[in-house]
């Protein structure tokens, strides 16, 4: 386990990775950088009381938790949104078995939560800092993962294709979903995904694409995705809400249109770490 800072307008926000196998960013930092406010946990639990929040907690743990109490996140649930309701992080780890937020202490203390919580977290202080936040959390990524020599052939692909596809430059927008891509039923959410985005399947890439190896999330710009792991989190909130498959299509491709065209106007910004 390692704890990394990242870099917001001077402020910084500590990262633990391999906690759970995973990285978990701390809550606590992001208040802090967002506003310069020192009042973080009452924060915290003004977002935690909302009844949307407990709903997508429950979600995520219910996906990666097997030991989640779910008779206890009902009860939480059903007491969520009302003004006399109030929920800290520590309460909540501890009546639902929760791993998706811990609270630490001592050095580099705070309430960190596992990125894709921390990302919904960030939308409700700010979508335009929870968009710097996901961008310089990508860039650390990349630069663990090569110091690690595992991108290395990756960055490489990369590399090459965009060399030689200085056409995709053109189109990284999104443009709005055709009427044959709207009509389809998608037996994996992932396509949904791809086709909010990219336009296209999996399958689809692959047969327009047959010299490429991989699929075409290995040759997405970081920007890409940084808009695919915020669409993830939106559209697991949207099948909570039961939103249908076409309808929740819909939305993702208009979210992904304007958080591309937010982050390509974002300046000085490299899409590839050197």
């Amino acid at each position: 386990m390692a704890v990394r800072k990242i870099n917001i307008d001077d402020s910084e926000i500590s990262v633990i990775f391999g906690l759970h196998d995973d990285d978990y960013i701390c809550l606590t930092d992001m208040v802090k950088a967002e506003d310069n406010n020192e009042r973080t946990n009452i924060v915290i639990q003004n977002w935690m009381r909302r009844k949307d929040t407990i709903s997508y907690l429950g979600v995520w743990e219910n996906l990666h938790n097997p030991h989640f109490n779910c008779t206890e996140f009902d009860a939480i649930r059903s007491a969520s949104g009302t003004n006399r309701f109030i929920l800290t992080a520590k309460e909540w780890v501890e009546r639902t078995n929760a791993i998706g937020i811990i609270s630490k202490a001592g050095r580099y203390g705070g309430t960190y939560a596992h990125k894709d919580i921390a990302y919904h977290f960030g939308m409700w202080l700010s979508p335009e800092f929870n968009l710097l936040v996901v961008k310089e959390f990508q860039r650390l990524k990349e630069v663990e993962q090569k110091a690690l020599g595992w991108s290395a052939k990756r960055e490489l692909a990369k590399i090459n294709y965009h060399i030689h596809t200085d056409a995709i430059k053109e189109n990284l927008i999104p443009q709005e979903i055709d009427a044959y891509h709207r009509s389809l039923i998608y037996a994996e959410e992932a396509d949904v995904l791809n086709v909010a985005l990219f336009g296209m399947t999996a399958k689809e890439w692959r047969e327009a694409n047959p010299e490429l190896k991989g699929n075409m999330r290995d040759y997405a710009t970081i920007n890409q995705l940084i808009c695919l792991s915020n669409m993830e989190n939106i559209n697991a909130v949207f099948i909570n809400e039961g939103i249908a498959q076409s309808e929740r299509l819909h939305k993702l491709n208009q979210i992904a249109i304007q958080q591309m065209t937010v982050l390509e106007n974002v300046e000085n910004k490299k899409i590839l770490t050197k």
